[in-house]
């Protein structure tokens, strides 16, 4: 491959990093080479065993690396809730106090109708709810921190099926999945937009950034099929990711350009550069999801959903 790889990473030492979804593909990724690279990095996931192992697997590629679990169910906002008021407990030692990048990678693809412990369809809930209450409640963390800081939000090229639609943010007349899936992405888009823009009113200099990952072949593809029980479909999705997906160390890739390297811009969105595989880059970007009209509305019932206040950029 040519172009940006992990090894130009820059040194990570003394910062603090959450990665969710850090259990598996493009979440264990991510964290392994922020860890490789001198970051401390907390390993935020739902289920504790694949947590626990994916940690041990990172310490045992990275010997020294410092990485922790820590439980995260962006489908229960009462655990985020949890999750934020323990972040120093789960920072540790120096790490106290300051958060350097909040990477919001996890995510759920395509599912069948499901909802939220609060009610919400699970792939806004999951995908958009629950990262933008984290969000919030880490901010006083990365005010704290300021320099150099960064939010990664992963989007995806399906975002390009559609955009949130408020008097239907839960599709409860017609629920398509990808369509959902789409608008959801579309949604951490939006956030990524309205989010770097109070930033940069508010005087700061924290950047507010999204990246997705071209086709990366992780278990996200077949996780709806799986919980459908849809064998046929499963065999189907797992070639294709043989066939057209890249890895999840490529994958994750613009993630890590988007989280590290030098000369990227605020509300930038990385991928890469031919959308679907290769070096990460600037990433095409549907018109609405830089929309400033769109993005306050979703705002502001994102707060009300979530009842998580962005009032320390409020001033």
């Amino acid at each position: 491959m040519t172009g940006w790889s992990a090894h130009d990473i820059p040194d990570q030492s003394g910062r603090v990093a959450v990665v969710t979804g850090a259990n598996s593909g493009l979440g264990e990724v991510t964290a392994r080479e922020l860890a490789r690279h001198g970051a401390k990095v907390v390993l935020a996931c739902r289920d504790e065993t694949r947590g626990r192992a994916a940690e041990r697997r990172v310490k045992d590629r990275v010997p020294g690396a410092d990485v922790r679990f820590a439980p995260l169910d962006l489908a229960n906002l009462a655990s985020v809730r949890d999750f934020a008021a323990a972040f120093p407990e789960h920072a540790g030692g120096d790490g106290e106090g300051r958060l350097d990048l909040l990477i919001n990678n996890a995510g759920v693809m395509a599912l069948p109708p499901r909802r939220t412990v609060d009610g919400f369809e699970m792939q806004f809930g999951t995908n958009h709810l629950g990262h933008f209450a984290l969000t919030g409640l880490l901010l006083p963390f990365l005010l704290a921190t300021r320099a150099g800081a960064r939010v990664v939000t992963l989007s995806s090229g399906f975002h390009f099926l559609g955009c949130v639609d408020p008097r239907d943010l839960d599709m409860e007349h017609r629920y398509r999945r990808w369509i959902a899936y789409g608008r959801s992405k579309s949604a951490n888009l939006l956030f990524t937009h309205e989010l770097a823009r109070r930033l940069t009113a508010a005087g700061t200099d924290i950047l507010s950034v999204a990246a997705h990952p071209g086709y990366a072949a992780t278990n996200l593809q077949t996780a709806g099929v799986r919980i459908e029980g849809r064998a046929t479909a499963e065999r189907v999705v797992e070639a294709a990711n043989g066939i057209i997906g890249q890895s999840p160390e490529r994958g994750a890739l613009p993630t890590l350009y988007a989280a590290t390297a030098p000369g990227v811009v605020q509300d930038g969105f990385y991928g890469p550069r031919n959308q679907v595989r290769g070096a990460p880059g600037r990433s095409l970007r549907a018109r609405w999801t830089v929309n400033d009209r769109t993005s306050a509305g979703l705002w502001a019932v994102s707060e009300r959903l979530t009842g998580v206040s962005y009032g320390l950029l409020e001033g």
